[in-house]
Formats: structure tokens, sequence, C-alpha cells
């Protein structure tokens, strides 16, 4: 099947596509902030350079595109119907470097938080900024 988009759309298109302060992101920051976390953000030194980096709770928040890291079960993920095998190879790697990076700051005594796009829209938001409040609340009492 022929892609819709001409060749300068679709490179227009993906260039569009942000990799940091994605809109789910700054919801999070912004959520973190106004409840008296300090962070610090896209921390090199750390495997997978963790979107939110939380140092005084020795803690890191990653914050997933459902489509880009293959979010099963979720309405955002659908496999594209052009180039399928060759975007299904790289949400597969994207997803394979998730875990190695998750294991490695396990491996260094990190807490690793993970939240994904969809949890992040109307529905869903309150209750997925209260649990991570809670869950940042009980690395602090430890």
């Amino acid at each position: 099947m022929a892609d819709v988009h001409t060749k300068e759309v679709r490179s227009y298109n993906m260039s569009q596509i942000r990799s940091k302060n994605t809109k789910p992101e700054l919801v999070v920051r912004k959520y973190l902030f106004a409840n008296g976390f300090r962070y610090r953000l896209h921390s090199k030194d750390l495997p997978g350079k963790p979107d939110i980096v939380l140092s005084k709770y020795r803690t890191v928040i990653f914050v997933h595109g459902c489509f880009w890291h293959g979010h099963e079960g979720c309405k955002y993920f659908v496999v594209p119907k052009t180039k399928t095998e060759w975007w299904l190879n790289k949400i597969a790697r994207n997803k394979q470097l998730d875990t190695e990076h998750i294991k490695k700051l396990r491996l260094d005594k990190w807490n690793v938080i993970t939240l994904f796009e969809c949890k992040l829209k109307k529905g869903n938001i309150d209750s997925t900024l209260n649990t991570l409040i809670k869950k940042l609340n009980k690395t602090l009492s430890k």
C-alpha cells in the first residue's frame, strides 16, 4: 500500500514530532512543580535520558508516548498500515531499550516510574498524577 502523503509532506510531519517537552511531559512537570517537587530534565548521565529526574528521591520518571513505546491494549497504539514490518521492528527496539535502561537504573538503586500518554488524558489524569505523588511520598519516607 502506498503512502497517502508525498515524501516532503511525510518528512515535514515527522519533523514536527517532539522527543522532549511533549504535552504529556509538561503536564507532569507542571503538576510536580506545583506540589513542591524540584527536578532536573533529560539527564544525559543516566541510562535512557529520563524525562524527569528527582535526585532527592532517587527517582526517575519516563513519560512515554503510547505509539512510540508500543503500549499494549491502548487505543493510541495502532500499527501503521504502511511499512508495517519496519514500524514493528522500530517499536520492538524502543521497548527493548526501555527494558534495558530500566534494568540499569534499578541496578544503580534508582526508582523508576513510567507514565504513558493515555494515562495523562482527560479521564485518567487526576488519578494518575495523585498516584504519582503518593509513590514519590512513599519513596521519601523509606
